[in-house]
């Protein structure tokens, strides 16, 4: 672990809490330790280092509402590489999906013809509304049936009932919380705002990404990130679920800087860091949808995917 830092990892984080569902925070005490530092103020880095933490939020650590299997352990070599590279990081931005239960990726928002709802992971296909397999409820049934029509013709993953996360307002949406002390450090310490970002609040379309949504009358661009990523000589990408939320942004910083290699090069995925989702029977193998994309935008691109051990700034 860093020798520059006065604060010892273990005063930072507790190692035997990781993935807790019901671990609390204590800031107080981080920013006590924090304020002892005597790192250089992150606007002196002569090399700007951007890390983008996708999603690490209780819902999502291994025995959540939408459990990611090794996302605990996942979160765990993030800090530790953050605490290594705490005095080569410029800036964190952290995403967090945020919900309601009311929205076209939940069952409230559906019912069979006998009113049933669907089961979680069930997925929904323009066919099924045709059909009358599946009924919207409460949503405005046009707006819905033009997501999912869009979805499907811009190659778009399928609509998926997931199990309610993330739900505004509720512990499960919070990060995790040995990250949180780690993040709200390193903002003392470098004397940077640690930069949060809330996603998925559109009731008619699910945000993968932290950019965009997957598909959206608004229209909307965080063009904030954006400007982040381009003024930033390294970007890191870590969190959760490899295969779906840090997948998206990936790709969609991609897509955005398609053609300007001198930004698409500049960024890597802590591969040791992120997880994919869970196949369930019938549906998708994320583990190969996740090694095909990363695969692609290596190739495409040239970005790198390398584990944190492997990376010292």
């Amino acid at each position: 672990m860093s020798s520059t830092l006065k604060t010892s990892y273990e005063e930072i984080v507790n190692p035997a809490t990781f993935g807790s569902l019901t671990e609390m925070t204590n800031l107080t005490k981080m920013v006590d330790l924090a304020r002892h530092e005597s790192l250089r103020p992150s606007a002196e880095d002569s090399e700007r280092v951007l890390l983008i933490n996708i999603d690490n939020q209780k819902d999502f650590m291994d025995g959540g509402s939408l459990g990611v299997p090794g996302a605990a352990k996942d979160v765990e070599r993030l800090c530790q590489w953050i605490y290594r590279n705490m005095g080569g990081i410029s800036t964190i931005i952290s995403s967090l999906d945020t919900h309601q239960p009311f929205q076209v990726f939940f069952k409230a928002c559906w019912a069979d013809e006998n009113g049933n709802p669907p089961d979680d992971y069930t997925l929904i296909t323009a066919d099924d509304i045709t059909s009358g397999k599946w009924h919207v409820r409460g949503l405005n049934p046009n707006y819905v049936s033009e997501y999912i029509d869009h979805l499907e013709q811009d190659g778009k993953k399928t609509l998926c009932i997931w199990p309610e996360h993330c739900i505004t307002g509720t512990q499960g949406a919070a990060m995790e919380s040995n990250l949180v002390n780690m993040i709200y450090f390193h903002s003392v310490c470098r004397k940077i705002i640690a930069k949060m970002i809330q996603k998925g609040m559109d009731p008619y379309s699910e945000m993968y990404g932290i950019i965009k949504p997957e598909w959206s009358r608004k229209n909307l661009i965080n063009q904030s990130v954006l400007t982040e990523v381009e003024k930033h000589d390294r970007i890191f990408l870590a969190g959760e679920a490899a295969s779906h939320c840090l997948l998206e942004t990936g790709r969609q910083i991609l897509e955005n800087f398609a053609g300007r290699p001198d930004i698409t090069r500049r960024i890597t995925i802590l591969r040791d860091c992120t997880s994919p989702v869970a196949t369930v029977p019938g549906g998708p193998d994320w583990q190969k949808v996740m090694d095909d994309a990363f695969n692609d935008f290596q190739n495409k691109y040239g970005i790198t995917v390398a584990n944190s051990t492997d990376i010292t700034l």
